[in-house]
């Protein structure tokens, strides 16, 4: 480390945020352009050489993060972009739009605030742009194998990219038209600009990877058409089958699920539409649902003029300090956090019957009303407790002209005969089984991502990519230099 007492001598500071007044007016990215790089080496300082890393071990990539912590410190980014590099093939992704479990099992978290490892990690991709470190890859030579992969997500994208890297001929399905998958329709432009995801597929396809667009798999090609045309294939398609709220009032007009949404409002970014046929402008909006979903559909109801937006969450608000007794560190813990879209909520106060910003805590819907349209006008919901059982006398009335049900996927969509036409086999909660080797039961069929293990991180997803990838060549040539971060049985750290 370059200065063995940046931890104790200098504070956290954080990438900050352009003022709320200014952010909500666009779909720009909601912090300050160019006032990372100016802090983040000393930032970087902070990093104190713990011996043992546990951000290691939090993040399922395995960052080398004390190792470009250092160089970074010292302002050495081409070096710093290669160890990043050597581990995450979309580091502008991750340091966006990752959580930051790193930052939970960094050892200085455990009484002060933790490194700023998710800024320096965006830093780092960035300048790597910037300066030209990120050049394309492509392979010294041709295997002659081929491989299809499903779904052009982080995780399929990290595998094209390994195999292509590796010498193989790969090609990506995508059945939208612009490649990304969620993070491409589902992710809002102000987490995200898509100008991030275009460049990198940029370098991917003057790597070698094809890719086909508005090609749904099971639909427009046969799956096992598919498998008898490649050597290998790859379901990476994510999880999508969204989960349903089975109250009354349900099939009110109205009443969308969040990614029937999103997707609208990142196409009038795209240009595709003038304006969202979804659109909240001037409606009183109520997302169901807690997690990032909803907060997305938060901050991009708020961008959208909406007249009040409320957000519920079925568990109860949490502390603001980790629970050492439940959540001992360096797992990740509950804690209340405000992201840019709860931010800009609560400064614009949009939910005034809210617990704080525009979320409702221990909130359970009961049903829907609506008008003499069969439009939805009301949402009934009940306080719970921490069985989520309803508590007597707390129910309540909000209205409600749009409500987005952010309530999370359960596996892939089976609707465009996919899994069924290659008849590989699921696990009862709805995704796809595979072994130790991510292998299905179909012989030279992988899956890997939100399809095999279920809804997860960006970091997961990427990490499932590239062991998959390593899976697939070994399978191809009977061995593989790629790396293989995780098995499809490691799990985040819990208690």
């Amino acid at each position: 480390m370059a200065d063995p007492k940046g931890f104790m001598t200098t504070p956290r500071e954080e990438w900050p945020r352009r003022p709320v007044e200014e952010r909500v007016r666009d779909w720009d990215e909601v912090y300050v352009p160019g006032a990372l790089l100016p802090i983040i080496s000393k930032q970087a300082d902070r990093c104190m050489d713990c011996g043992v890393p546990f951000c290691h071990d939090a993040c399922p990539l395995g960052n080398l993060i004390p190792e470009w912590n250092d160089l970074v410190s010292r302002e050495d980014w081409r070096r710093a972009s290669d160890r990043l590099h050597a581990t995450n093939n979309f580091p502008e992704f991750t340091g966006r739009l990752c959580p930051a479990p790193c930052e939970a099992g960094c050892v200085l978290a455990i009484n002060q605030p933790a490194v700023t490892i998710k800024n320096v990690e965006c830093a780092i991709a960035d300048h790597a742009w910037a300066e030209g470190f990120a050049s394309p890859r492509p392979p010294e030579r041709l295997s002659g194998r081929t491989v299809a992969v499903i779904g052009s997500g982080p995780t399929g994208l990290a595998a094209a990219q390994q195999l292509t890297r590796a010498g193989h001929t790969v090609a990506v399905y995508e059945k939208d038209d612009r490649l990304g998958g969620l993070m491409r329709y589902g992710i809002p432009e102000f987490k995200m600009e898509k100008r991030h995801l275009d460049r990198r597929l940029g370098q991917m396809r003057a790597e070698g990877t094809k890719f086909r667009t508005s090609v749904t798999v099971g639909r427009d090609v046969r799956a096992t058409e598919l498998r008898a045309r490649y050597d290998a294939v790859v379901i990476a398609t994510g999880a999508t089958a969204w989960r349903e709220l089975s109250v009354p009032g349900r099939e009110l007009d109205g009443i969308q699920q969040a990614m029937e949404y999103l997707p609208l409002a990142n196409r009038v970014c795209e240009g595709d539409l003038t304006e969202s046929p979804m659109s909240a402008a001037g409606k009183h909006v109520v997302i169901v649902g807690g997690g990032d979903t909803g907060a997305d559909c938060l901050g991009t109801a708020l961008r959208e003029r909406a007249a009040s937006v409320t957000q519920l969450d079925i568990y109860a608000q949490p502390g603001a300090e980790r629970d050492e007794d439940l959540e001992p560190w360096p797992t990740y813990p509950k804690i209340y956090r405000l992201s840019a879209a709860h931010e800009e909520a609560r400064d614009l106060e949009t939910a005034p019957s809210a617990d704080a910003d525009a979320r409702l805590f221990a909130a359970s819907t009961l049903r829907f009303t609506g008008d003499e349209s069969g439009h939805v006008r009301s949402l009934h919901l009940v306080e719970v407790d921490e069985a989520r059982l309803p508590v007597p006398g707390t129910g309540r009335t909000l209205p409600a002209d749009l409500v987005l049900l952010a309530l999370g996927f359960s596996g892939p969509d089976r609707e465009d005969g996919l899994i069924d036409q290659l008849g590989v086999a699921t696990a009862p909660r709805g995704t796809v089984s595979r072994d130790a080797g991510f292998a299905t039961n179909v012989p030279g069929v992988f899956a890997a991502g939100d399809a095999a293990r279920g809804q997860s991180l960006i970091v997961w997803a990427i990490a499932e990519g590239r062991a998959v990838a390593a899976a697939v060549d070994r399978y191809l040539t009977g061995s593989s230099q790629l790396p293989s971060p995780i098995t499809p049985y490691d799990r985040p750290m819990t208690v």
